[in-house]
């Protein structure tokens, strides 16, 4: 299958709340993994975990960004949307898939995602309490002198490179860049510096945006240049970082910092 109409088929399974469906998009042998919480799902456990999830959630997802693949993986971000009745969207999160492909179903899919301020549902909870989740990254190879290494390394490319101005950066894409595995940065970022992947990016990204804001006025220092100048994709997304690191909208930052 054409790896555009499979990501379009996964996405309408789930904007249509269908667990099987979703789950369809797996080989009988395939497996889901659920990256912030360390679980690995077949594909009879992740119908059961949705179906526990689609009845207490009713959210809609959206391919973001350019969507990359070759002939045996898919990668993309998407973020997820709950309506708030009142004609406006809430973008409630941002997260990445990544598919290993075996003909036209995913051996394997990968989601990594950050969820500010919300929790899983206890009905949700109780469905997975028999999945088998290993204490998190027990298993995962990295010793303390790698783990200070790759931090290091992490350091460099994100404050002397920039890699965060990257609108489109992903997991795998910084961990290539670093020199190890998908798994062992999470551990590096989540472990290492205490907040998930896109938590660390944004810091940056805010950061960056702080900057610009104290120093740019007119129309290059209008706020949406400025998000898309720090590599936010959304003005959304740019605001919702701003006001959870800094604790003022980016407004209210800049009329704080003039009045100063």
């Amino acid at each position: 299958m054409h790896a555009a109409k499979f990501v379009d088929s996964y996405f309408d399974a789930w904007n249509h709340h269908d667990a099987q469906s979703v789950a369809d998009h797996l080989t009988k042998d395939g497996i889901y993994h659920d990256l912030p919480e360390n679980v690995q799902r077949t594909k009879q456990q992740l119908i059961t975990n949705l179906n526990g999830f689609f009845s207490n959630y009713r959210h809609r997802y959206e391919l973001t960004g350019e969507m990359l693949s070759s002939d045996e993986t898919i990668a993309f971000q998407y973020r997820m949307i709950s309506p708030d009745g009142n004609g406006d969207d809430e973008i409630l999160y941002n997260g990445a898939e990544f598919m290993t492909l075996r003909g036209d179903a995913a051996i394997s899919i990968v989601d990594y995602y950050d969820i500010p301020g919300i929790t899983r549902p206890a009905e949700l909870a109780q469905a997975t309490s028999h999945d088998n989740v290993q204490p998190k990254y027990a298993k995962s190879g990295l010793d303390d002198d790698h783990l200070a290494a790759y931090k290091q390394r992490l350091d460099h490319i994100m404050q002397a490179e920039q890699f965060f101005l990257e609108p489109n950066l992903t997991l795998p894409r910084l961990a290539d860049t670093v020199g190890c595995s998908v798994n062992h940065l999470s551990q590096v970022i989540n472990s290492g510096f205490g907040m998930s992947f896109f938590d660390y990016i944004n810091q940056y990204r805010v950061g960056h945006a702080q900057a610009l804001l104290t120093e740019l006025n007119g129309q290059k220092g209008a706020v949406l240049n400025i998000a898309f100048t720090v590599g936010f994709n959304s003005n959304s997304a740019f605001y919702a970082a701003f006001k959870k690191h800094v604790g003022q909208t980016p407004a209210q930052y800049r009329r704080s910092r003039a009045a100063s």
